[in-house]
């Protein structure tokens, strides 16, 4: 398989450079140094609580390049640097909901929810980088890991990410982000492998790819590692606060429109990557 660079990468890269990064590339957010390689891409072995979507037990067989991804999701501090500049649209804020983080006191470094697709991607683009597709996504939250989770097959509880732990007899909202019914700043708990932060819980974070529930045999397996052209929702993966333990699964997917109510995207966040390499098959 050979990278193929098409519009997303270099006319389209560098026409973003010179029309909407940031004045100062190097004021941005900490990378991470992603190195490429091969995995098995999917549900993994004796993963259980795979659904369909997940593709065939044992994943499929795909390969990566080199790519930079930031080390947090987005704070809120960061995107409204995108909407002070005139670039992003700002989204609902906590007094809309108490959930969403912009414009709540004390929450500058939470992760910025409450956001759709365009506006992820519009912040994405404004710093010279676009979102992860999902072999990159899953790639760098396994960090090397084969197993459900990043640091083996053991359930991720409110000792590893922020998420909702499922308690027996209590209420839905009671339990979610680990008691608190909210996010918590980025960053409160320690790395993967590869230094990424809340890549299990957190906010869960759009990504390129058009969602097709059969994609990994039709698509990722034969070697077009960035889906479908077209569809009508985008995948978005990573858990979040308020899921359940078997959704912080690296192979678990979600579907959400691109557009919509941001009231329903109070678990959604924004995470971008640096690359000019795309995965298609000559």
């Amino acid at each position: 398989m050979t990278l193929q660079l098409n519009r997303f990468s270099m006319n389209a890269f560098a026409f973003f450079w010179l029309q909407a990064a940031p004045l100062s590339f190097s004021g941005s957010q900490e990378t991470v140094l992603i190195p490429g390689g091969s995995y098995q891409m999917g549900c993994s072995a004796e993963d259980t609580e795979c659904d369909t979507d997940e593709g065939p037990a044992g994943g499929v067989s795909v390969t990566v390049s080199d790519f930079r991804m930031h080390a947090h999701e987005v704070s809120v501090a960061e995107y409204s640097a995108c909407i002070d500049a005139g670039i992003c649209t700002p989204p609902f804020d906590y007094r809309r909901t108490h959930y969403c983080n912009y414009g709540a006191p004390g929450r500058d470094n939470y992760p910025q929810n409450c956001v759709n697709w365009e506006q992820a991607f519009q912040y994405c683009q404004w710093q010279g980088g676009r979102l992860a597709y999902d072999v990159e996504w899953e790639w760098a939250a396994r960090a090397g890991a084969v197993s459900a989770f990043p640091w083996g097959p053991e359930p991720v509880d409110c000792s590893k990410a922020v998420i909702d732990p499922l308690v027996p007899g209590k209420a839905d909202t009671e339990t979610d982000g680990c008691w608190r019914d909210l996010s918590w700043p980025r960053g409160s708990f320690s790395p993967n492998h590869f230094g990424l932060y809340d890549m299990v819980g957190g906010t869960s974070e759009w990504l390129m790819d058009w969602y097709h529930p059969d994609a990994h045999r039709l698509y990722y397996a034969r070697g077009q590692l960035t889906g479908p052209a077209e569809g009508q929702r985008k995948v978005i993966k990573g858990g979040s606060w308020d899921e359940k333990p078997y959704a912080q699964r690296v192979s678990n997917r979600f579907a959400k429109p691109v557009t919509g109510n941001p009231d329903l995207y109070g678990s959604n966040g924004i995470r971008c990557v640096f690359s000019d390499a795309l995965y298609n098959r000559e």
